[in-house]
């Protein structure tokens, strides 16, 4: 099996295809990149900028490249000793436009009948034999359906017409009544739906690759890819939709000839992935959690709680675990209330339960989780505690709950199945896409993988945390930044400084609020802690993200249902940053106070993120400055010529003094991924650098090597404006067992006892390598 030093991650699309990808393989490998890293490329959704809606998983996208645009890239890869990582999503398919997908064109023409019936999960009986589709906008919308070219029309929806279903004469609103499908209000997918979905979008059904027919051909593309030298791994989306994650992975190792696998898999702390599962780790999400707490300020967490408590109008901060009981509780209720309802009615009818007894019961099960689903048997204990806690809060279920987990610990049954299929959708929805929406005292904290209570690490836990990562999971990947963060790297990475700095934060935070007022005082300090950790940022891309956010949090308006006059508040207040000339002050000087900073916990967390255990992964452009907020602005394009122009000067000796330049970050970037590629020797351990002196708490610093052998040491500075108040490194130092390098300014030092202050500067990183051969 081959593995990666590095990967490097693209967005692949229309504007940006595999050709364009395979022009850029030169510069990536420059960087110092191991492996090319692709966002989805079977063929999705045209228009799809994503890829995560394929229509047609037997080709490569046309309109990404196709496949002589995969070929092209493969060989540009190879050329430059360099892998390929793909992207797949096996849990479901686009279904927006059904003529651009075969197999649900085909399932809507022939029902039951189709060859692709036992590919979705659809509950025909619960529709009386038809697939509802949640399209209309309103049940009266049916008197605007047309008869076309032997198709129902609905505006642009196209469906097919069975076979013999229809004759001239016709109304459309009979003929669409005999159809294998019946068009509905899209309120009442809530309620009523009838097939699995990706989450709530109901323009992505589930498919049922446990099925081995389904699997075959859904891989075939993928498998061709293998056989013929073109990719070298595997990321798997979101493998918890699935019915069989074990027996998926086992699978697609036997197609993959036991490539790389790596899967999109949100571990909760405290959590480790399933011991059966065929695959070398995560995505990194549970890595990015631990880095940015080790570079948060422990002290400012009770004026933190403190602000919050106040701008919720109480005596105590929000109760996170009180939250998120009832975000997803209310998801259950909710958005997802089809899902509940069709595991109420799979409980066996001699259960004695009706389902709406069932569904309250199974609700409150599912928002008790602690994580996203079990794997049973592995997890049984998980949802024992669940279905406690779920009596725990609600005794009246109790009952209920006992005839329900005997049930629910049957995997064989469809039940037993589909409930941990379910169970991570409503944790996803509730907790990432609700609550930490709400549960606003420092964004930082509120990243997909991350407990936002665990405010902050110390050094020795987070050693503790990278060591047992090491010993586990060396394989697995780390990330900062991907197409699924709320926050770029560098945006949490200035809201980290906040911890740092609360009085000024709340002082600022104050007159902002007082200039631009909103009635919703959590919402109010995510809004500006986001305005602040992204600026400059353009007035379209603050006013999308505002209205997401605030429709996501769903305290004072919602997707479903806007409240206008809040949006048009939040927008108001948007607008004040660039048309009132005090709140704009505001921003730019709290912006200038905490920017450098915030430059530097970027630095550390780039570099110890490149340098711990692990396969580190770089998003695309994040080698420079990337204040992005959540999707689609962290899918906006950039420009790969400064960066390679940039990456020249670098190797021509013409380094950055100031931190803040796009040039220090590129800088620490470079240097790690080619020093992690061409010295794979210098990464094979973890040991703790203690530092000693009067700021040793200010400095994370670890060991790389094999036992016995001096290794790569990365150096960083953490809460760097609490280390120049206290009056910097002063007599702080750290023992070197050998000379080094620091790959970054080429100084050396060492051996023996040497100044922390010698070696960070002008930088607040240093990457360390020995020198005189010294690195058995």
């Amino acid at each position: 099996m081959r593995v990666p030093a590095s990967t490097y991650r693209l967005q692949i699309r229309s504007s940006f295809t595999l050709f364009d990808a395979a022009a850029t393989v030169p510069y990536l490998k420059s960087l110092g990149a191991g492996w090319v890293y692709l966002s989805p490329i079977l063929t999705a959704e045209q228009g799809s900028d994503h890829g995560y809606d394929v229509t047609d998983p037997s080709t490569v996208d046309p309109s990404r490249g196709g496949p002589e645009g995969l070929l092209a890239l493969s060989k540009a890869a190879r050329e430059h000793g360099m892998g390929v990582l793909v992207d797949i999503v096996p849990n479901h398919v686009g279904v927006a436009s059904p003529a651009q997908n075969p197999w649900w064109w085909s399932l809507l023409r022939e029902g039951q009948g189709s060859p692709y019936a036992d590919a979705f999960d659809v509950d025909w009986d619960f529709g009386g034999g038809r697939i509802r589709l949640p399209v209309l906008g309103s049940d009266e919308d049916l008197e605007k359906l047309e008869v076309k070219g032997g198709e129902l029309h609905y505006y642009d929806h196209r469906f097919p017409l069975a076979e013999g279903s229809y004759s001239d004469g016709d109304s459309p609103q009979d003929i669409h009544s005999r159809q294998h499908y019946e068009l509905v209000s899209w309120r009442r997918a809530d309620r009523e739906l009838n097939y699995r979905r990706f989450f709530a979008v109901s323009t992505l059904a589930g498919i049922r690759v446990e099925d081995p027919r389904v699997f075959d051909e859904a891989h075939a593309e993928v498998k061709r890819w293998f056989s013929e030298g073109l990719v070298d791994g595997l990321r798997v989306d979101h493998p918890d939709g699935l019915a069989d994650p074990e027996g998926y992975l086992r699978r697609l190792k036997e197609i993959s000839g036991g490539a790389y696998v790596l899967v999109e898999k949100i571990l909760e702390p405290g959590e480790e992935l399933p011991a059966e599962f065929d695959c070398e780790g995560t995505t990194g999400y549970d890595a990015l959690a631990d880095l940015d707490r080790v570079l948060v300020d422990p002290a400012g967490e009770a004026p933190l709680n403190a602000l919050d408590a106040e701008l919720r109008g109480t005596t105590e901060p929000a109760d996170y675990a009180a939250m998120i009981l009832g975000t997803k509780r209310a998801i259950a209720d909710g958005i997802l209330r089809a899902e509940v309802l069709r595991l109420a009615r799979q409980v066996p009818s001699d259960a004695g339960l009706s389902d709406d007894a069932a569904a309250d019961a199974i609700a409150q099960i599912i928002a008790a989780f602690p994580v996203y689903r079990t794997y049973l048997p592995t997890g049984e204990d998980v949802l024992r505690e669940a279905c406690a806690a779920a009596a725990g809060s609600r005794p009246d279920l109790s009952g209920t709950v006992d005839v329900l987990l005997p049930l629910l610990l049957k995997p064989e049954t469809e039940l037993g199945r589909r409930f941990q299929q379910t169970s991570g959708m409503v944790m996803a929805k509730g907790v990432e896409d609700t609550a930490f929406y709400r549960y606003t005292r420092l964004g930082t904290l509120t990243e997909v993988g991350a407990d936002p209570v665990e405010f902050s690490l110390s050094v020795g836990e987070f050693h503790r945390r990278m060591q047992k990562r090491q010993e586990e999971i060396p394989l697995s990947m780390t990330t900062l930044s991907t197409h699924d963060t709320k926050r770029s790297e560098d945006v949490r990475s200035r809201i980290s400084v906040i911890a740092e700095r609360v009085p000024e934060w709340v002082q600022a935070l104050n007159a902002l609020r007082d200039a631009a007022p909103l009635p919703d005082g959590p919402f109010s300090t995510l809004l500006w802690q986001a305005v602040v950790g992204a600026w400059p940022a353009s007035r379209e891309r603050l006013h999308g993200y505002a209205e997401k956010a605030a429709r996501e949090a769903g305290n004072s308006t919602t997707w479903t249902d806007p409240d206008e006059e809040f949006e048009a508040a939040v927008m108001k207040a948007v607008d004040s940053a660039f048309d009132n000339p005090a709140v704009n002050s505001l921003v730019v000087d709290f912006v200038d106070s905490i920017a450098p900073y915030g430059a530097a916990n970027s630095l550390a967390l780039k570099l110890l993120q490149l340098t711990m255990p692990g396969v580190p992964d770089v998003y695309q452009g994040t080698e420079f400055w990337d204040r992005s907020l959540t999707d689609p602005d962290n899918r906006r394009p950039f420009d790969f010529g400064a960066r390679e122009s940039a990456l020249a000067e670098l190797d021509h000796g013409v380094l950055p003094s100031d931190i803040q330049d796009d040039a220090t970050k590129l800088l620490v970037t470079s240097r790690a991924l080619r020093l992690r590629r061409d010295r794979p020797e210098l990464f094979r351990g973890y040991r703790p650098l203690t530092a000693s002196g009067a700021a040793a708490d200010h400095l994370v610093a670890f060991g790389r090597g094999a036992e016995g052998a001096t290794g790569a040491v990365t150096l960083a500075t953490r809460l760097p404006f609490g280390l120049e108040q206290s009056g910097g490194w002063r007599d702080t130092a750290v023992e070197l067992p050998a000379a080094f390098r620091d790959e970054l300014t080429g100084r050396t030092y060492g051996p023996g006892r040497v100044p922390v202050a010698d070696i960070l500067q002008p930088y607040p990183v240093a990457l360390l390598v020995p020198v005189n051969g010294d690195n058995a």
